[in-house]
């Protein structure tokens, strides 16, 4: 009998299956931000933002400075640890600093999009229990009243905020005299950041239904990144030299973490650009030399059918990633003749599962051969498995099922909805997806696996 066990176990590891890159050491006992920032003495002094709209630059110096900066400031506020602030914000380098500044505080920030109806955003607040929301003065009206009726503060990030709002400039206003130390030694007195603490709360209807609050913790995040940015031969091969495009709105994960957080962890500079125009993303590209274009498929799409392309010199782009929707053979390959000096690859994630699954190993620093249209293949330090929706049972290579993810990157479950996180995080740890069919395209061993949404 045990024999027998152990040849089932044998053939079900069969089809469990891993990234072609080795498992790494990862630090996940750090709280995210001491993670991010942990290299900050080789590039302190290089630039860490520059902010298109005004041509603002910022070193990785003030950014942490600012970051710590704000941290007071919110506390002397009255935000706690594990409080929930709202960040309803475009693009922008407020949204770094008070994002920052909230894991440094031990707070947890919740995104939101800025161009929600009042009633989508009120639902996120109070789902949310947020205590106080930074956004701009324009979208002021639409939490307003709401805020009123439930003593959340409302801080704008830009000049002249309405009656009854505070300023950006007081949350960063003091009484400390700006010396990094002394914030460290404010902010220590009061704040231990545990690995399962919550850094993040973005909101996701999940595999089915309401949107629902995504626990997405310090341990969780690191894992993440480190899954795409730490080793020898990472999957997603970023440095200090690197320019990094940021259109994608930071208040979704993927830009939160692929760009700002793996950005931050390898010291490369991140260009934020407020919204999306394509003749401004080439003046950009061209301006600034970018070297990274983390994009989106209608994005792919603008530049491979705009005629602007042959007008600007774009040949500093090295690398385009192309993620949150599927993208099809034919127009990965419309876009490599287009720019033929840059890989172009794709990623599938899900915010729920940290949120990258998989990545496209062209990316690596060791580059591996990929077929065009796939998604890549399974981060590092995870586990992957193809279940039939039916009986649960594993299935080989190419049959269609469920895709199932296990690692620390996973969220750590739904706010305050447990029957919700049983339905999508099982007894053994792994999170079900919901994906099915053909609309994901991954690669295993040489072989595609054809997947998609159900």
């Amino acid at each position: 009998m045990e024999m027998m066990n152990k040849l089932e176990n044998h053939h079900d590891d069969q089809y469990i299956f891993r990234s072609k890159l080795p498992d790494i050491d990862i630090p996940n006992h750090l709280p995210l931000h001491t993670y991010c920032f942990e290299n900050i003495s080789k590039f302190s002094s290089r630039t860490c933002l520059i902010n298109s709209a005004t041509g603002a630059t910022y070193t990785y110096g003030d950014v942490e400075l600012t970051a710590k900066r704000i941290a007071f400031g919110l506390h002397k506020l009255g935000v706690e640890q594990r409080d929930v602030i709202m960040l309803l914000l475009p693009n922008s380098p407020e949204f770094v600093f008070a994002f920052l500044g909230a894991l440094f505080r031990g707070a947890i920030s919740t995104t939101a999009n800025p161009f929600y109806t009042p009633s989508e955003i009120t639902k996120q607040v109070k789902a949310s229990n947020a205590k106080l929301i930074i956004t701009h003065s324009c979208y002021v009206d639409k939490i307003k009243r709401y805020a009123a009726e439930n003593g959340v503060k409302i801080v704008c990030a830009d000049d002249s905020p309405p009656d009854g709002c505070l300023s950006f400039a007081e949350l960063l206003t003091t009484q400390s005299d700006g010396n990094n130390h002394n914030y460290d030694a404010l902010l220590s007195d009061s704040i231990k950041i545990l690995p399962d603490d919550v850094a993040a709360l973005p909101y996701s209807s999940g595999t089915t239904g309401l949107p629902k609050g995504v626990m997405l913790t310090h341990k969780g995040l690191v894992t993440s990144v480190a899954q795409q940015v730490d080793g020898e031969n990472p999957n997603l091969y970023l440095h200090s030299e690197d320019v990094i495009m940021c259109v994608l709105p930071l208040f979704h994960i993927y830009s939160l973490n692929s760009i700002l957080l793996c950005g931050l962890r390898v010291g490369a500079t991140i260009l934020i650009m407020q919204k999306f125009e394509i003749k401004g993303l080439m003046e950009l590209v061209e301006k600034y030399k970018v070297t990274i274009g983390p994009f989106v498929p209608p994005i792919v799409l603008a530049i491979a059918k705009s005629p602007l392309v042959d007008e600007y010199d774009l040949s500093s782009i090295r690398m385009i990633m192309s993620g949150a929707a599927p993208m099809g053979k034919e127009l990965e390959d419309t876009v490599r003749t287009k720019l033929p000096n840059a890989i172009l690859g794709q990623g599938y994630g899900m915010t729920e599962a940290g949120p990258v699954l998989s990545m496209c190993l062209a990316f690596a620093k060791k580059q591996f051969q990929v077929k065009s249209g796939s998604c890549g293949t399974v981060v590092r330090n995870a586990k992957m498995k193809i279940v039939d929706t039916s009986t649960g049972a594993l299935l080989p290579r190419n049959h269609a099922g469920e895709i199932c993810i296990r690692g620390d990157q996973i969220m750590k479950g739904y706010l305050n909805n447990p029957k919700a996180t049983e339905e999508t995080i099982d007894k053994e740890g792994w999170l079900h997806t919901g994906c099915s069919g053909i609309d994901v395209q991954m690669q295993i061993g040489n072989e595609m696996l054809y997947l998609g949404v159900f």
